[in-house]
């Protein structure tokens, strides 16, 4: 999702840039990594990541080699050519258990798998001794790929009715609007850790209630608990990210609603 809308954002903007994907160049390889630095990159902007939340609570180390050796070889590498890493974390690193957004250094208490690689993630970028810039988010989606709106524009679409978790709150986030606002830092010389992500929050009920109302479904939406739709990997109950120093600097983050609104319509076909 989010190296796709990099894509199109850079070349709309006509900014020189230079792509890899699996199986052209493995990340969690040094091999591989060290010989790209023989160019003068500007920045390497991260957006590989191991993203299947439950899969990961049956393979940790499959996740781990994406989400923390991954990001410990690109930093390394970054650090011996004195280039600016930009990476992606998530709200999974904290407990979940709060009832005010979580600051960018609240403690990492990660209560699953997927949590914990992201943190050796995070750890691995913060002891190479390279420039970066982490940046936390949540919620992720898009006009495109596999994400949660796309589900839920499907189901809407073929089912008369669907129940959706309401005692778990965030914040959605855009893929187009983190690419957009990643790159204004970037341009910045933004350093450190910070939280992007759509503003205001809410629960994935009323995220779906939304989603069905700007694509005109008739389904019938029921709120249900996370204890009704049990999963492998647990859930932080409240995970919304505290975008103060974000906002300090790019202003206020557009609310969900605008974001969705946008991507819901550009929504390839389901």
């Amino acid at each position: 999702m989010l190296g796709r809308a990099f894509r199109a954002l850079l070349a709309a903007k006509q900014r020189p840039f230079t792509g890899f994907d699996l199986p052209e160049l493995d990340i969690a390889e040094p091999s591989q990594v060290g010989p790209l630095f023989d160019k003068p990159w500007s920045a390497v902007i991260n957006c590989a990541a191991y993203t299947n939340v439950d899969g990961a609570e049956a393979d940790e180390a499959a996740a781990l080699r994406g989400n923390g050796t991954a990001p410990g070889v690109l930093a390394a590498a970054c650090a011996r050519a004195r280039v600016p890493l930009v990476h992606f974390s998530t709200d999974y690193v904290f407990a979940g258990n709060a009832n005010k957004p979580y600051a960018v250094d609240a403690p990492l208490q990660p209560l699953g798998a997927y949590g914990r690689t992201k943190a050796a993630g995070e750890m691995a970028i913060r002891q190479s001794g390279a420039e970066f810039l982490i940046l936390r988010t949540s919620w992720l989606y898009a006009p495109w790929a596999n994400n949660f709106v796309r589900t839920m524009a499907r189901l809407t679409r073929d089912k008369p009715e669907v129940k959706v978790v309401h005692d778990q709150r965030g914040r959605p986030t855009s893929a187009q609007h983190l690419a957009a606002a990643t790159l204004f830092l970037v341009d910045r010389g933004t350093c450190g850790t910070l939280h992007v992500t759509d503003g205001g929050e809410c629960t994935w009920y009323e995220f779906t209630v939304e989603i069905a109302r700007l694509l005109g479904r008739t389904t019938i939406i029921r709120p249900c608990t996370t204890a009704e739709f049990p999963r492998p990997a647990p859930r932080p109950a409240y995970s919304v990210l505290d975008l103060a120093p974000t906002e300090a600097i790019l202003g206020p983050m557009p609310d969900w609603r605008v974001n969705l609104a946008s991507v819901v319509a550009q929504l390839e076909p389901l």
